[in-house]
């Protein structure tokens, strides 16, 4: 087979906080855009991590593959769960899904990213640790085939997942990721792999997006990126491949936190209960509770309400955070379709969306709070503790300097707010192309700002055939 006939190998690297500016700190991703080219791109909304990377993956809006949030709230049973890790709950077929079907003989690979589990590609990496009955966790990653952990943990060591999320995380966690897939796709390299390399995400949060920590991360990571890309192009030849770096999001800086379920549980919308974990929200009793994500919440309202009572409260809620400080924007009723976040007005028993969703000012974000005294925080507050609170915690990457750390714990975590100097979620109207998209080819992205629903139509089409056949690459359905 010659060169020209062989198929074509595409690594999208999905990059949260990738910003246009930092290009400047980045020389190795800058020479990549050179050689080919670099455009501006729009975020899905809202844009956080799991909407955008299912948006880039299916092609979908948040209201068509379904995931709205980084969490999960279940009408039916009550339950919520933040960072749930399923394939399965995507509404769309995925990139290698759509590729797989059409050319079943080409490999794929889906590499950490977040709701990956039991993805059908050929290569599949996520943290899962391993829960013993004695209480203890075994570090674990899920993988397809099943026996590529034990064989990446034996040449490469453990994932580190304490420098993956909280007050550790740093470069080791990403330089992990990207020798791990150099490894795994040494035998059978893919043809299409999408990788997640979160570095940027964490000094933006913990200093803010201009601080020195976020600015030298730009490096750290970019050297990554320059190892990435030189290995798998040793391994498949580089001419045969086509690198897509694409921002998932852009991270401002904050100096602001609005805590939504506390001015429900104020408005007297919000009841708690004790629990074993302490103070908890009493979902079946309350009348509404946000389940809020960096710069967004969903606001979920009690079941079982009549119409009118239902519009009532939902203008209630409307008067309560309307031009609140940190407010940008609420949306419910026909607000929630144009916003790409629902398929109805009001949202089904099915739907993931909130009834009302609270939109963040660009200097402010949300915390997931509801207790009136820190004295009353709930024990999972003080930990890591990424699916039980009913919301994302930027606070478990600080440790509590403060106070004696929580029993069996080598330390705590803080619950001051202010701590917080970076988020993202909510989208300037005005400007919606905050992050970057960069293509070491100059034939495959144009010139012209991309929207992260084009990237799942661009990357198909690189494996057409000449005669034109090969996976359907037009828009999905959103």
């Amino acid at each position: 087979m010659t060169a020209a006939s062989k198929p074509p190998h595409v690594l999208l690297l999905s990059v949260p906080g990738l910003r246009p500016e930092d290009l400047s700190r980045m020389p190795a991703l800058a020479a990549l855009a050179a050689l080919g080219g670099k455009v501006l791109l729009a975020p899905s909304f809202p844009a956080v991590t799991c909407p955008v990377q299912a948006t880039l993956t299916t092609g979908a809006a948040p209201r068509g593959h379904g995931i709205v949030a980084n969490g999960i709230y279940d009408r039916s049973s009550r339950d919520v769960e933040m960072w749930i890790s399923p394939d399965s709950v995507h509404r769309r077929d995925r990139i290698w899904d759509r590729l797989k079907s059409a050319r079943p003989e080409l490999r794929t690979a889906a590499w950490f990213l977040l709701q990956s589990k039991h993805a059908t590609a050929d290569l599949v990496c996520l943290p899962a640790p391993r829960h013993n009955a004695d209480g203890t966790e075994t570090m674990w990653c899920h993988t397809n085939p099943e026996p590529l952990y034990a064989s990446l943990r034996e040449t490469l060591g453990d994932f580190p997942l304490h420098k993956f999320w909280g007050p550790l995380a740093g470069i080791d966690s990403t330089r992990w990721i990207v020798r791990s897939f150099l490894e795994a796709a040494k035998e059978a390299p893919p043809h299409l792999a999408v990788v997640y390399l979160p570095h940027l995400d964490y000094a933006a949060q913990r200093a803010g997006p201009d601080s020195q920590a976020a600015h030298a991360a730009c490096g750290e990571l970019d050297s990554e990126i320059a190892t990435l890309v030189e290995g798998f192009g040793a391994l498949v030849g580089i001419e045969q491949v086509t690198v897509l770096v694409a921002g998932e999001y852009r991270i401002r800086a904050v100096t602001h936190a609005s805590l939504p379920n506390r001015t429900l549980r104020e408005a007297g919308l919000l009841v708690v209960k004790d629990s074993p974990d302490g103070e908890v929200i009493d979902m079946e009793k309350s009348q509404a509770w946000a389940l809020a994500d960096h710069q967004v919440s969903h606001i979920f309202l009690k079941l079982g309400l009549a119409r009118e009572e239902r519009d009532k409260l939902v203008q209630r809620i409307h008067t309560l955070f309307d031009r609140r400080r940190g407010v940008k924007q609420v949306y419910s009723g026909a607000a929630l379709i144009g916003a790409g976040l629902s398929e109805t007005p009001v949202p089904s028993m099915k739907s993931r969306c909130g009834d009302v969703v609270i939109e963040s000012t660009p200097d402010s974000w949300q915390a997931y709070q509801y207790w009136l005294s820190d004295a009353k925080a709930p024990r999972f507050a003080r930990t890591i503790d990424i699916h039980k609170k009913p919301g994302y915690d930027p606070l478990e990457l600080f440790i509590d300097r403060t106070a004696a750390p929580p029993p069996g714990m080598p330390f705590g975590i803080p619950l001051d707010t202010s701590l917080v100097k970076g988020s993202h979620g909510a989208i300037d109207a005005d400007d919606p192309h905050e992050t970057l998209l960069v293509c070491s080819r100059p034939d495959v992205i144009g010139s012209e700002p991309l929207h992260a629903r084009d990237l799942a139509g661009i990357i198909l089409r690189q494996f057409q055939s000449p005669a034109g056949t090969g996976p359907e690459s037009g828009p999905a359905p959103v």
